[in-house]
Order: C-alpha cells, then sequence, then structure tokens
C-alpha cells in the first residue's frame, strides 16, 4: 500500500466515523466506515489496519460509557457465545466461505429490521431470553470476527430489551471492547500489516479523542425513541453493505 496523502486523509476520515459511531451508539456500528477504507485498501489489509485500533478507540470510548452505563445480566449471558464465535469465525475466515456469511446475516437483519418497522417501530420491553443471548453473543463473535459486522447479531437480541439508550451504548462498547481485544492477534495472524500500515495506524490515533467525543455529545442530545430509530436505521446500511460484500465476493 502506497502511503499518499488521499490514502492518509480517507483513512483518517474512515476511522474517525467509526470513533464517532462508537462515541454515540457504543459500538456495533464500525462497518460503517469500511467502505471508506476499502477506497484506498484491500478488505483484508483494512481488517488488520483496524484491528489493533479498535482497541485504543474501546479504551478511550469507556471513558464515556462507565460501568453504571453495563447492563450486567445482559453481559454475563453474551460474553460466552462472543468467545466461541471469535474462535468459530477465524476458522470460517481461514478455510470456509465467508461470503455467504456476510449474505445470510445480511437477509437476517433486513427482515428484523422489516418486522420493527411494520410494526410501528415502537420501542417495547420484552423479557431477556438465555437461548437468545447465547445466540446472539456467538453470531456476533463470527461475524465480527469475519467482516468487522457484529452489530446486526448484538443489537438484534438488545434492541427488544427496551434498554435506555445509556445502557444499551454502554453494554454494546463493553461487549465489543472484549469481542476487539480477542480478535486483535487472529486478525494480524491473517493479515500482517506491512510498515507502511503501522505508520497509517499511528496517523489515524490522532481521530480517535474527537471522534469518540463528538459521537457521544450527539448521544446526549437524542432522546430514547431517536436513539433507536437510529440504530435500526444503521442495521439497515449494516445489512446492505453486508449483502453487496457477499454479492460481489461471488461475482468476483
Amino acid at each position: 500500500m502506497e502511503l499518499t496523502a488521499a490514502t492518509i486523509l480517507i483513512a483518517f476520515a474512515g476511522v474517525f466515523l467509526i470513533c464517532f459511531m462508537k462515541g454515540a451508539f457504543g459500538g456495533g456500528f464500525s462497518i460503517i466506515g469500511i467502505p471508506l477504507l476499502s477506497i484506498v485498501m484491500d478488505p483484508v489489509t483494512a481488517g488488520g489496519m483496524l484491528a489493533p485500533l479498535f482497541i485504543a478507540m474501546d479504551l478511550f470510548a469507556l471513558l464515556y460509557w462507565k460501568p453504571s452505563t453495563w447492563s450486567k445480566p445482559d453481559l454475563v449471558l453474551l460474553l460466552p457465545g462472543l468467545v466461541v464465535g471469535i474462535g468459530l469465525g477465524y476458522l470460517v475466515f481461514r478455510y470456509l466461505d465467508h461470503r455467504a456469511i456476510a449474505l445470510v446475516m445480511a437477509l437476517i437483519t433486513l427482515g428484523f429490521v422489516g418486522l420493527w418497522f411494520a410494526g410501528g417501530g415502537q420501542v417495547t420491553v420484552r423479557p431477556r431470553s438465555t437461548p437468545g443471548a447465547l445466540a446472539a453473543g456467538l453470531a456476533s463473535g463470527t461475524t465480527t470476527m469475519v467482516a468487522h459486522s457484529g452489530g446486526p447479531p448484538l443489537a438484534m437480541y438488545l434492541l427488544p430489551l427496551g434498554l435506555s439508550k445509556e445502557i444499551y451504548a454502554g453494554t454494546t462498547s463493553l461487549f465489543f471492547t472484549v469481542g476487539n481485544a480477542m480478535k486483535a492477534v487472529p486478525w494480524l495472524v491473517l493479515a500482517k500489516p506491512t510498515g507502511n500500515v503501522w505508520t497509517l495506524m499511528a496517523i489515524c490515533l490522532l481521530a480517535i479523542p474527537a471522534g469518540v467525543w463528538l459521537g457521544w455529545r450527539l448521544h446526549g442530545r437524542l432522546d430514547q425513541r431517536q436513539l433507536y430509530r437510529a440504530c435500526y436505521g444503521l442495521l439497515i446500511v449494516t445489512a446492505l453493505k453486508l449483502l453487496w460484500d457477499g454479492v460481489s465476493g461471488y461475482l468476483a
């Protein structure tokens, strides 16, 4: 990868956008910034570059999403599946067809969002489900390892619980802090960064404080309904990105 001014500017903008999403929604929508990175590097290189950056972003985001914003009962149910899912995702990425995973996850997510909007887009409270949480953690771990897109499975479990906007954001933030820390080494094995990529990482670190802070300020301005609608809207964007990745991968 050539380290040109355009490459630096576009990568910096992509990382800034990801940080903004982490500040506003806690985590899970990192895939929103990846199309920008794909303009100047291939997806595997982007994944390898983002893996260490995610850890820095998450640690900074936890300055805002403190333990009081974590739903501990949900995290206890979700994290075991996350651990197993990351291991499964590594195997999928290395040995199996991850394009099929992207397509299936995209179609499930679009169906989930469609049902929510068809039901009037109301924030309703549903009971916790241990099997549902384990499945969500497993699916999220797999897709976050395969495509940095673990947000949809987690959101499909957490959003129907009707958590407050702060608890939702804080819970997703800690969930992906754990997940991103676990998947960093496997990603660096799969996509060993070159010298230019490490240099670009160091430059993009400067985007983290302002990106997270601005996202957190937006979070404070949104009410509960606005935040939930924004999350469902972002799920559509994420699903369409996964759909494109899967279809274009087969066409290529």
